[in-house]
């Protein structure tokens, strides 16, 4: 039950007062790059498919979880284009959106990439209000919760990114429509809304010897009315096959990463996110997976390494 009353008091926190972060968060955003940002579109040179899930806060009841599919390939010299889709719940809130990406790169030297990109596609929002028992405070209903919400609205995203073959530096904004949700006018009740989300990224990739490299990035996040959210991760890559790392989010979580080529094109990976807030009572942790898969049909690319 104590469970329970934490998991409402975060939802209805999120849902009344509006401002809070809404994207899902990702431990792996280094592998699920094009979810965040649609000038990555055809980066990778490949027919490149995605699939990551999340299990956030594991023991609290109704806690969040993720799905996301990313496809994206290149169409031709210099475009790129994409599918994406993303389940997140969390509690009685779900939410639904599938995108189409589109990217146009720009060759600034011999090895240097400048790509921008524009994410288009629609967003299901439900909430089960009715599925709530709320404790009766007070004679009546509460006019918020005395219906379902069921929304679909169009969103557009934008995005630009310069890469080479050792180092990227990203920013975007998946979710560029700001649009409300529970709005009253008796009075008794504000306006809840999704708010536009920023994300930053960067990395790079040092070689330690033949056989080691060393791959520090960064995701740093920004939404209004909340703290500025900050991933820094530092991964150690043995043998162009087995990666391990750790990541640390700035006041929230610590985070231990694993992922294995199994073959040249396949990739699949794990993430554990220890709670180090005071929420990490009542949770036993994190968990995240994740299955990256590159089709080469052109057999160009084999030689190029394809590190982020």
């Amino acid at each position: 039950m104590k469970k329970l009353v934490i998991v409402s008091v975060l939802f209805l926190s999120s849902i009344l007062d509006g401002y809070s972060q809404q994207d899902p968060q990702y431990t792996q955003y280094m592998y699920n790059m094009n979810i965040v940002n649609p000038a990555y579109a055809g980066s990778r040179g490949t027919l490149s498919i995605g699939l990551l899930g999340r299990m956030q806060w594991v023991g609290i009841d109704d806690a969040p979880k993720t799905a996301t599919m990313a496809v994206h390939a290149p169409l031709g010299k210099n475009l790129g284009g994409g599918f994406s889709a993303i389940l997140d719940r969390h509690g009685p809130v779900k939410e639904q959106n599938i995108f189409a990406d589109i990217s146009y790169t720009v060759t600034t030297s011999e090895e240097g990439r400048l790509a921008f990109g524009l994410k288009g596609g629609i967003t299901f929002f439900d909430v089960g209000l009715l599925s709530l028992t709320l404790p009766q405070t007070a004679p009546g209903v509460d006019p918020l919760f005395d219906d379902n919400v069921n929304e679909s609205f169009p969103n557009f995203g934008a995005g630009v990114y310069y890469y080479t073959d050792k180092f990227y530096i990203g920013l975007s904004a998946p979710n560029l429509v700001e649009t409300k949700h529970l709005e009253k006018d008796n009075g008794t009740i504000t306006k809840a809304s999704e708010k536009m989300h920023y994300f930053g990224t960067l990395g790079y990739v040092f070689d330690l010897s033949e056989t080691l490299k060393f791959k520090p990035s960064v995701m740093a996040k920004a939404v209004s009315g909340s703290p500025l959210s900050i991933d820094a991760s530092a991964n150690f890559l043995f043998n162009d096959r087995l990666e391990l790392g750790a990541s640390y989010r700035f006041g929230d979580s610590v985070s231990g990463l694993i992922n294995f080529g199994v073959t040249r094109d396949l990739r699949i990976g794990y993430a554990y996110d220890y709670t180090t807030t005071n929420l990490g009572d009542y949770n036993d942790g994190t968990h995240e997976v994740f299955l990256q898969w590159d089709i080469d049909f052109s057999k160009k690319n084999l030689k190029s390494p394809r590190f982020f």
